[in-house]
């Protein structure tokens, strides 16, 4: 509870204190009330009353002994209390007073109050209460006033000297990219040495590379090694239903900056207001626009003494204005890729340092079987690795938990509520196992990893393959195997279409010659809603054509081998149906005993076993090969795409 919020609970309790105390007066008595006719009378006569207090005609007394009226007993020394009628005017014989001489009765008597002091004190507390609620009022307009006044000024975070404490021993890998940027901490550390030899540092440093690489991290360890100021914002901080809010924020963010001197800016997500201008519907928002060009221009006011750096973070370098990057703003674009497996393994080591992890263990086997996973992946891999081994009642993190983990980050949680039926399991397990014999048919086509009938993520089944080269480029004959892989589960044909389109119409190895037919770049990252016909109506007939005439070669091709190893495909499935999940190394020896010698041969593919087991050897830099069917509708529905059909020529 804040101090604010105690002040307002201790005003609280002590207003309502102080109402109980006025009002009490009013709505609680401790006196008996007691009838003036017979019951004060009868109490007078009989000794009850010793003395009472008179006030205008109210009376007050005390029980001189104990007893009851109606049913309602008191105690001696007990408050007692009569309203006197009017005819019963204090003095003169039969009133009252002689009454009360008579039997021995001390009277006291005192002045009737006309009320007008506990009126006065209530109309003051109503005052006050009405005083306090405008006080109140008035304090929460200037506050709002005040937030209205601060709405221009910068949302961006200063941090001082130091406190960034992370460091590049703190960044696993990417040593190239550490390099690239230490001569900033030089320039920041030691600015004389390169004022000296005429040198001078990059203004602006754009960070490129997929989400979770790391970016923001490195720009954290700049700022921790060079011991400097470092101001940190995001780009949509800068964005606000006001006009005018953006560039106001942008003055007081470089401001900020030049009073702290040398420092680093920090600008993450900056596509969110570098976008190209001019560009979308409407020719592109103008207050996004209009905050991008003042930063433009505070970039070009800095002179190279100032001692400032911007750095900048995205994903998406094709989206941003041209004008950001042209030397003298961001003139340095450091590319922040996916891990190599050696960086893998660093990473790897880094967040599994103080685990309890299992004796067999190895760090190496788990990078080469995560290609294409970046920092943040893996360390969401080792952390539901330990969320496996909890569920399993351990407090060690073994290797196959981390096995465990990495199939589900990358295909998906096995459902035990989604349980198939004998036909249907059979059905998906030949569509699987299709896929599974045209990779064992194909000596350029990945090994299979693991082929399974168990419902996982939104498949029915899947089939796994892992790349064991670090390709990087791609030949024609690589990507018709990848077309016959997914042909022979025959319901591929989305993806299969898609790679045959981009073999045809990107990467020029069809008929129509080394020709490239556009791309398929999304018009709302900037780009022009509208786009002209790059080719003809005719071309596109040839296209639609040569990709069928691919399509329908590569299923006759893989129909003509699977009559021939049917036997195998049979046995393949038995055994997937009979034990729900293989192996690569169990799929294709279940092939291979049960066709003959000279079918044997066409077995030109090859498969690896579960990382737990075999170190699966070097893996490329790409995300791991999965087909999937979709959960709806049988295993002749549309699959899910692969990240590995953008692959292209390099």
């Amino acid at each position: 509870m804040d101090r604010q919020t105690q002040i307002r609970l201790l005003v609280a309790v002590v207003l309502v204190l102080i109402l109980v105390a006025v009002f009490s007066g009013f709505f609680t008595s401790n006196a008996t009330e007691v009838s003036y006719h017979p019951e004060f009378k009868e109490l007078v006569k009989g000794g009850q009353v010793e003395s009472v207090t008179i006030t205008g005609q109210s009376v007050e007394g005390e029980f001189a002994q104990a007893g009851s009226i109606d049913d309602t007993s008191y105690e001696k020394g007990d408050a007692f209390s009569t309203t006197l009628p009017n005819e019963s005017v204090v003095g003169g014989d039969g009133r009252v007073e002689q009454l009360l001489a008579d039997n021995d009765v001390t009277i006291s008597a005192e002045e009737p109050s006309d009320g007008f002091g506990r009126l006065l004190l209530i109309w003051l507390f109503v005052l006050g209460l009405f005083v306090l609620f405008f006080w109140y009022m008035s304090r929460q307009a200037r506050g709002q006033m005040g937030q209205i006044g601060k709405i221009g000024k910068s949302q961006a975070k200063l941090h001082k000297p130091h406190e960034p404490d992370t460091r590049f021993d703190d960044v696993a890998g990417y040593e190239e990219v550490k390099q690239e940027t230490k001569e900033v901490v030089a320039f920041l550390s030691d600015p004389d040495k390169f004022r000296k030899a005429g040198a001078e540092v990059p203004k602006g440093m754009l960070m490129v590379g997929p989400p979770g690489t790391g970016k923001t991290l490195l720009a954290r360890a700049v700022a921790g090694e060079a011991g400097v100021p470092f101001i940190t914002v995001t780009g949509s901080d800068f964005m606000e239903m006001f006009v005018g809010v953006g560039a106001s924020r942008v003055r007081d963010l470089f401001k900020t900056a030049r009073q702290n001197a040398p420092c680093i800016i920090f600008i993450d997500e900056l596509d969110s207001i570098g976008r190209k201008r001019g560009a979308g519907m409407g020719g592109g928002h103008d207050e996004r626009e209009q905050t991008l060009n003042q930063l433009l221009g505070e970039i070009d006011g800095f002179e190279g003494s100032e001692g400032i750096v911007l750095m900048g973070a995205t994903n998406r370098p094709d989206v941003l204005d041209p004008a950001l990057q042209r030397p003298g703003r961001f003139d340095r674009q450091i590319v922040v890729p996916l891990p190599t497996i050696d960086e893998r393994t660093e990473i790897l080591q880094v967040h599994t340092k103080g685990k309890p992890i299992g004796d067999d263990v190895d760090l190496s086997v788990v990078a080469r079987a995560t290609p294409g996973m970046a920092g943040a992946d893996l360390k969401n891999m080792v952390n539901e690795a330990a969320l496996i081994a909890v569920r399993r009642g351990s407090d060690v993190v073994e290797m196959a938990d981390l096995e465990a983990a990495r199939e589900r980050v990358t295909i998906g949680r096995e459902r035990a509520s989604l349980a198939l039926d004998e036909s249907e399991k059979e059905t998906v397990a030949y569509h699987e196992g299709g896929h599974a014999l045209a990779a064992f048919l194909e000596s350029e086509a990945d090994p299979v990893y693991k082929v399974s009938v168990l419902p996982v993520g939104q498949a029915l089944g899947v089939t796994t393959q892992l790349p064991t080269d670090e390709q990087h480029i791609y030949l024609r004959s690589y990507l018709d195997a990848r077309l016959r892989v997914m042909l022979g589960g025959r319901a591929a044909l989305v993806q299969a279409t898609r790679l045959a389109r981009a073999v045809v119409r990107e990467y020029g190895m069809g008929k129509l010659g080394p020709v490239g037919y556009g791309d398929d770049q999304q018009v709302f990252l900037g780009e022009d809603l509208a786009r002209q016909q790059e080719h003809s109506d005719r071309t596109a007939e040839l296209i639609d054509e040569e990709v069928r005439e691919i399509l329908n070669d590569a299923l006759d091709a893989v129909c003509r081998d699977f009559e021939r190893l049917r036997p195998g495909l049979d046995a393949m499935v038995r055994l997937l149906v009979e034990r729900e999940a293989l192996s690569g190394e169990e799929a294709l020896k279940a092939v291979r005993d049960a066709v003959g010698p000279e079918e044997q041969l066409m077995l030109r593919g090859d498969a690896v076993t579960p990382a737990h087991s075999v170190d699966m050897g070097d893996a490329m830099r790409r995300d791991t090969e999965t087909e999937v069917e979709a959960e709806q509708g049988s295993p002749e529905a549309a699959e899910a795409p692969s990240e590995q059909e953008q692959a292209g020529m390099a």
